[in-house]
C-alpha cells in the first residue's frame, strides 16, 4: 500500500529491467509521454475539469444534506509531529501522526472506494475518460454534502498459471482536501496505467518485473478486491474493472447514468 506521493516516487525509480513499457513506450497508446504523465500526477489534468463543473451542477440538488463541520483527526504516514510508539514497536513504515483539520458531517460518513485501474489493450481512451468524469464529479458532489470520500487506485492481474500480483494506492484520503485534478488523472487518464503503474513494476524487483513484462502486465480479470486494502479500510466498495464490452461507459451520459444509480444504492444521492 502507497500513499499517493510514494506511489509516484515508486514509479520514478529506476527499472530493474532494460525494456519496460512504463517508460520506453514510444507511441500514442498510453495517452502521454513519460514526461507528461508525471506532470498530470504532480500537477493534475485541468482539461478536462469543466466537464466535471457541468456534472456536479446538475447533481446538487440530488445530493443529502448535512451539516458539515471541521474537526481534528489523527492521520498517520511516514511523516509527522510526533511517533506512535505502538505503531513504530510492530514495524509500520506510517508511524508518525499529526492532528489534520478534516470535513465531517454528524450525519456524514467516510466512503471508500476502490477502482481497478486495470483493462485490456483494446479498451478505448474514452471509456476510460467516460468512466473517470462520472466518478469524480459524484465524488466532488457527496464531498460538497458533507461526506468523506477515500479513493484507492489497484492494480490487479492475472499473470502465469494461478498467479495474481495486486497493488494499491490511496490517491485521495479522507483526511485532505478534494484534488480534482489528480482525480481526474488517476480514473480518467490511460496513463495512469500504461505510464505509472507499469512503470511501479518495472521497477519491482527483477523477477517480478520481468515476469509481468513477459506476460505483457498480467490478463484480464483485472477484477480488485477489499482483502487488497490494508486493515482498517471502512466498508469499501469496489468498483467493476473496465471492460471493452461494458455498455455503461460509452458515452459520458450512460457512464454518468451508472455512478448516479451506484451512488443512489449507496443511500448518498436521492432517488431521481
Amino acid at each position: 500500500m502507497w500513499s499517493w506521493q510514494e506511489f509516484v516516487d515508486r514509479a520514478r525509480e529506476p527499472d530493474s529491467i532494460p525494456d519496460g513499457c512504463g517508460r520506453h513506450d514510444r507511441g500514442a497508446w498510453p495517452g502521454a509521454s513519460w514526461e507528461e504523465a508525471l506532470r498530470l500526477a504532480r500537477d493534475g489534468w485541468a482539461t478536462v475539469l469543466p466537464e466535471v463543473d457541468a456534472e456536479v451542477a446538475e447533481l446538487r440538488e440530488r445530493v443529502r444534506d448535512e451539516v458539515v463541520t471541521t474537526a481534528l483527526a489523527p492521520a498517520w504516514d511516514v511523516t509527522g509531529g510526533e511517533v506512535d510508539v505502538g505503531v513504530y514497536l510492530s514495524g509500520t513504515p506510517e508511524c508518525m501522526v499529526d492532528a489534520v483539520p478534516q470535513r465531517l458531517s454528524a450525519r456524514g460518513r467516510v466512503v471508500a472506494f476502490l477502482v481497478p485501474a486495470g483493462y485490456v489493450h483494446t479498451t478505448p481512451h474514452a471509456a476510460v475518460r467516460n468512466r473517470g468524469v462520472a466518478l469524480a464529479a459524484l465524488c466532488s458532489t457527496i464531498i460538497a454534502a458533507g461526506h468523506s470520500v477515500e479513493v484507492w487506485s489497484g492494480f490487479c492481474a492475472h499473470v502465469g498459471a494461478g498467479e495474481r500480483y495486486a497493488g494499491v494506492a490511496r490517491v485521495v484520503s479522507a483526511a485532505e482536501p478534494l484534488d480534482m485534478g489528480r482525480l481526474m488523472f488517476v480514473m480518467a487518464h490511460p496513463a495512469m496505467l500504461r505510464r505509472l503503474w507499469f512503470a511501479v513494476y518495472d521497477s519491482a524487483p527483477r523477477p517480478v518485473a520481468r515476469r509481468m513484462r513477459d506476460h505483457e502486465y498480467g490478463r484480464a480479470p483485472y477484477t480488485c478486491l477489499p482483502d487488497d486494502l490494508p486493515d482498517g479500510v471502512p466498508d469499501p466498495y469496489v468498483l467493476p474493472y473496465l471492460s471493452p464490452g461494458d455498455p455503461q461507459w460509452e458515452t459520458a451520459e450512460t457512464a454518468l447514468a451508472w455512478c448516479q444509480e451506484m451512488f443512489t444504492s449507496l443511500n448518498l444521492l436521492h432517488s431521481p
